[in-house]
């Protein structure tokens, strides 16, 4: 086993995943819900991602190629994706649907979007298991790969559930101007994701 390709399968993952600004997102898209509901969103989105990069890192381009979908249109989608997400969290959308859905359910659910896809399981992470899966040497390396990506989701578990103790220390208005400024943050991330799309489908970025 090349130790060296596993150590920079980690830092490629946890960077391109990046648990910890994650978990800041994950205050914001949970804040005023209990402790329980934030919990049960940290769990799910944590296995949704999980089993969907699962799935790429065993079949890899051949499940969007089965389906007719290039990573370059799936880098697009999930950045146009990404971009409703920060105008929710710019215009404080999440309020006025969470108040109009208050008879309907207790709390709003973002653990399977845009938690678990696209911010976990995104265009760059599952690229990024589909290239180190074919880059590894082996059944040895390629389990090696999984089980990086899984610990990835681990750490990432592990921040969440500690929200709410980040929560406290940022206070109510920390919270607000983290949203605000992740917004912002989120809509320039988009929009990169689609102009990488666009790059490889050919379109030079003008």
């Amino acid at each position: 086993m090349d130790t060296t390709f596993l150590i920079t399968a980690f830092a490629t993952l946890f960077v391109v995943m990046d648990p910890v600004g994650l978990t800041t997102v994950f205050i914001a898209l949970t804040q005023d819900t209990s402790a329980a509901h934030r919990r049960a969103v940290a769990f799910r989105s944590c296995i949704v991602a999980g089993a969907i990069l699962t799935l790429f890192t065993f079949f890899g381009e051949s499940v969007l190629g089965f389906i007719g979908i290039s990573m370059p249109a799936f880098r697009i989608s999930g950045g146009i994706l990404l971009f409703l997400t920060a105008l929710d969290m710019l215009f404080e959308r999440r309020t006025k649907r969470r108040e109009d859905r208050a008879e309907e359910e207790e709390f709003p659910d973002p653990s399977v979007f845009p938690m678990a896809i696209p911010m976990l399981a995104g265009p760059g992470s599952i690229a990024t298991v589909i290239l180190l899966a074919d880059q590894s040497d082996g059944m040895v390396e390629f389990l090696g790969v999984l089980g990086i990506m899984l610990l990835v989701l681990a750490i990432g578990l592990a921040f969440f559930l500690q929200a709410g103790r980040v929560e406290k220390v940022l206070g109510r208005t920390g919270i607000i101007v983290t949203t605000r400024l992740l917004g912002m943050l989120l809509a320039a991330l988009s929009v990169q994701l689609v102009l990488d799309g666009l790059r490889d489908f050919g379109i030079a970025a003008i």
